[in-house]
């Protein structure tokens, strides 16, 4: 049988040949040829096979889409995202040059609205607030001379059980005096900013930062009292002892009563009270120079995006609002999500990456994981636990677990602070929902209605309600 007749039946059986036709007639596998001892890979197929190129079997085997649910791999999804990204930038950049056509340059430093008086009381409040630790730190430091005067007399009667059990009973009284007086103290703290920046700062910025500062330093006091209480417990009772964590055995109750381990835990990036922290062992200047850096750029980049284009939306929105137009208010809305949404997230890092990394990198503070990929939350109470985690760690720490220690249900304690806030499930359903309430319900909205509250109390909503 001729070659050529054995090549057409198997091509006609629908097999490749496994081998070709060589320049002199021959079939097999082209076999490499060495020339001055090197090797040189198989010779081109010459003219006269050419005509075989036309029979290759382009479908060889079973093979699915790559975008079908029965694909074996997954595809890359680099050039959508590229694409979503350019696609972005161009409408950002459309809505750049509408707002300036329409409005021109609204940026300018010296038409900001702030009085002397506000400057004095915002940095009076800066200063005064941090005065409550101080005044925590004295509570404590009594509380842990009458524990140790306490277990003085306790060894004085020969370390009897009974004695003990009875002087620390003894000691509940002088323990209701210390919960008091820390609950007065931090109340106060955050009492006397909240009347003050509601009542006479104007400025809202101003307004802000002093109650934010006075809610940190509120909830370092709280979870300073607390952990300090618990520590006590353990002094009085040593079998207590047994259940707190080995870090704290390098400082133990009362020695870390003092103004140097108060003062560390004033600056440091955390909301939770710890006697000792993980630490680094050397600060890296360069480092904290680009985070502040990056902190200072955002912060300008935050003004200007909201002096040249969020204040005009919130203006153009206010009678929109006073005459209670739903369809004007949405398209509002919609309107405000895009850079309401570029503010936050700018803020976002500016704050969760860049000042708190910086904050951390100075204090030697080791654990930085203040936020963790909330952008892929199926829900919102995914999103609230990951994105702001020493808020989650302090509400986790004294709110959460003390309920469920008392008897609380899991359930209920969770619905006490909103830490298992269900979603829909699934991952690409409950994300996208995620984004729709965070984009359209959550940013642009609280920042229209506190607009119009501010407005309605202080600016041009209020002289049209006198009139």
């Amino acid at each position: 049988m001729s070659v050529t007749t054995s090549i057409a039946e198997r091509h006609g059986n629908g097999v490749i040949p496994a081998t070709a036709t060589h320049s002199n007639g021959d079939l097999g596998p082209r076999q490499p040829t060495i020339e001055n001892g090197t090797a040189r890979g198989p010779e081109s197929p010459k003219t006269d096979t050419s005509k075989y190129l036309h029979v290759t079997a382009v479908h060889s085997r079973s093979r699915n889409a790559c975008l079908s649910h029965d694909s074996k791999a997954s595809p890359s999804f680099l050039g959508f995202r590229n694409l979503m990204v350019i696609v972005l930038i161009v409408m950002n950049l459309r809505l750049m040059v509408e707002n300036f056509i329409k409005y021109g340059v609204l940026i300018c430093i010296r038409c900001h609205d702030y009085s002397k008086d506000d400057l004095v009381l915002g940095l009076a409040l800066y200063a005064i607030v941090p005065c409550h630790l101080f005044v925590a730190y004295v509570i404590e430091l009594a509380a842990a001379q009458q524990a140790k005067g306490a277990i003085g007399r306790a060894k004085r009667e020969d370390d009897k059980r009974e004695d003990v059990d009875a002087i620390a009973r003894s000691f509940q009284s002088i323990w209701q005096i210390i919960a008091w007086a820390h609950g007065i103290n931090a109340t106060m703290s955050l009492l006397v900013t909240t009347i003050t920046v509601y009542s006479f700062i104007y400025h809202p910025l101003i307004g802000t930062v002093s109650e934010l500062h006075a809610i940190i330093v509120w909830l370092k006091i709280c979870s300073y009292a607390f952990t300090n209480r618990d520590l006590r417990y353990a002094l009085l009772k040593p079998e207590a002892a047994a259940s707190l964590p080995r870090l704290y055995s390098g400082c133990p109750y009362p020695r870390n009563i003092t103004i140097g381990n108060l003062s560390y835990f004033w600056w440091a990036p955390t909301l939770v009270y710890q006697p000792l922290y993980p630490r680094t062992t050397s600060i890296r200047w360069t480092f904290v120079v680009k985070r502040l850096a990056e902190t200072f750029s955002l912060s300008i980049f935050i003004w200007l995006a909201s002096a040249q284009y969020a204040v005009p939306l919130l203006h153009n929105s206010l009678p929109k609002i006073s005459s209670f137009d739903i369809a004007s208010i949405l398209e509002r809305l919609m309107k405000l999500s895009t850079i309401s949404l570029i503010i936050w997230l700018a803020g976002f890092f500016a704050v969760f990456q860049s000042l708190l990394n910086a904050l951390a990198e100075i204090m030697t503070f080791a654990d930085r994981e203040f936020y963790t990929e909330w952008w892929n939350s199926p829900s919102v109470g995914t999103y609230w636990r990951t994105w702001n985690k020493p808020v989650y760690h302090f509400m986790r720490r004294h709110v959460y677990g003390p309920l469920v220690g008392r008897g609380w249900s899991s359930k209920a304690a969770s619905v006490a602070f909103i830490e298992q806030m269900q979603g829909i499930n699934g991952k690409v359903i409950g994300n996208c929902i995620f984004w729709v309430s965070f984009c359209l319900v959550g940013q642009p909205l609280a920042a229209l209605l506190y607009f119009f509250a501010w407005q309605a109390k202080y600016g041009s909503v209020r002289k049209e309600l006198i009139t």
